[in-house]
């Protein structure tokens, strides 16, 4: 019957003295301490390998650093892989190797992936994919940047991004954990890490109250024209705003209005869908089609001021800083609250104009929503109606112009000519 070993104590492994060679002193269950010539010691375990019978060691730790006690729990740990005939020498192998893997794998490099990722599936809009990358660049690189994905918690995320929610950018805030989850959640895919502690982090903020963005009564037209011609503003700042007003677009997609998306000819500016805001699911997404916009002979106009301007450049509207870049999405924001509408009138609100004005003259609604790009709601519906109304649409932006245009003149006079080819 084998004599089984007496567990040594701290004192014994403190004491024990070099020799002219190196020994052993057992602990019990195949794990001992070795003590070397040059006093040096470490704990060893013993074992015989999975499917062979081979005898093999494994370092423990070198003690004191490593105690009785931590040396005993890794051992445990491997007489527990022993049962379910695992290697211990194999295990830890591929565990450091996928500990130095996520080391390497750092928020910012995922994210790198993950941004490459959606452009090749989603075709998205690079100035979206710019945005996006720049929000990160801006609030979450220069603290959780170089931090291993895998070693990312709520809390440590919370208090990069709270300074932000007590500035009340709650919907930068809100946009930052969308970011951040789809981040995890490539990596989880991907299987970079097994789980996502942050699936949640949005409910550590405070939800944006839902605003609707401000608009004038239809009856004001002339209001906001007569601001727009009386205020201080660059000519193209101006004529994107006018632009904007005519074709009914969002401040984005006026901005980013390119010289090579509008055809004279045939008096269409045709908006790829990758520019137009994302609406539905990914299902109606693919779905839909690129915004082909009739152009009226006062948008033409339009274009046709902007041509010393930008004739020669690729956005109609450029940057004032960058003439390579299109116009900020803000530009047409700002200059109406500088011409005295803050809180009355935003860009984004003349979308909200021309709809109450065309449906107060009782303009077929599903013609006023394709000019909107709105997707139809009704689900068979929309499986059976494909048309874009272009026809209609064009009877009705014509109409729209005229409206703005005696606007400007200063009074309004409805034509029930055009609502009746329309309808």
């Amino acid at each position: 019957m084998p004599v089984l070993a007496k567990p040594l104590t701290d004192n014994q492994c403190r004491h024990a003295k070099p020799k002219g060679k190196q020994y052993t002193l057992s602990h019990g269950a195949g794990m001992g301490l070795r003590v070397m010539p040059n006093g040096k010691k470490e704990w060893l375990f013993r074992y015989t390998k999975p499917y062979t019978t081979s005898r093999t060691a494994i370092q423990l730790g070198t003690y004191p650093t490593t105690s009785i006690k931590q040396a005993q729990q890794r051992r445990d740990t491997y007489l527990t892989l022993l049962a379910d005939n695992k290697d211990p020498q194999e295990w830890r192998l591929s565990t450091e190797v996928e500990a130095e893997k996520c080391k390497h794998n750092t928020l910012k490099v995922v994210a790198q992936l993950w941004i490459e990722d959606k452009k090749r599936k989603a075709k998205a809009n690079p100035q979206t994919t710019k945005d996006i990358w720049n929000s990160l660049e801006n609030h979450i690189f220069p603290k959780l940047g170089n931090r291993p994905i895998n070693e990312l918690k709520p809390k440590l995320v919370a208090d990069t991004i709270k300074p932000l929610e007590a500035k009340g950018s709650l919907e930068l805030v809100k946009r930052l954990c969308q970011r951040i989850n789809e981040i995890m959640a490539y990596a989880l895919n991907e299987e970079l890490i097994t789980d996502n502690p942050l699936a949640h982090i949005k409910g550590k903020f405070k939800a944006p109250s839902t605003t609707h963005n401000p608009s004038l009564e239809p009856k004001d037209l002339p209001v906001l024209m007569a601001a727009i011609e009386s205020a201080t503003m660059a000519i193209p700042t101006r004529l994107l705003i006018e632009w904007q007003l005519h074709t009914m677009v969002r401040p984005n997609e006026a901005a980013g209005t390119r010289w090579a998306e509008i055809d004279l000819g045939a008096m269409v500016w045709t908006i790829p869908k990758g520019r137009m805001k994302k609406v539905g699911t990914n299902k109606q997404w693919e779905e839909r089609k690129d915004h082909v916009i009739p152009l009226t002979p006062q948008t033409l106009a339009i274009l046709n001021q902007m041509k010393p301007f930008s004739g020669h450049l690729e956005y109609v509207f450029p940057n004032q800083r960058d003439r390579d870049a299109k116009a900020g999405p803000d530009s047409a924001n700002n200059a109406l609250k500088r011409a005295g509408l803050k809180g009355k009138q935003t860009a984004h609100g003349m979308r909200t104009m021309a709809s109450s004005t065309l449906n107060e003259e009782q303009f077929n609604p599903d013609v006023i929503e394709a000019a909107l790009y709105h997707l139809d709601p009704n689900e068979q519906r929309r499986t059976y109606n494909r048309t874009d109304y272009f026809n209609q649409r064009r009877v009705m932006m014509e109409w729209w112009s005229n409206r703005i245009e005696e606007a400007t003149r200063g009074s309004m006079t409805t034509s029930t000519r055009g609502l009746r080819a329309v309808n």
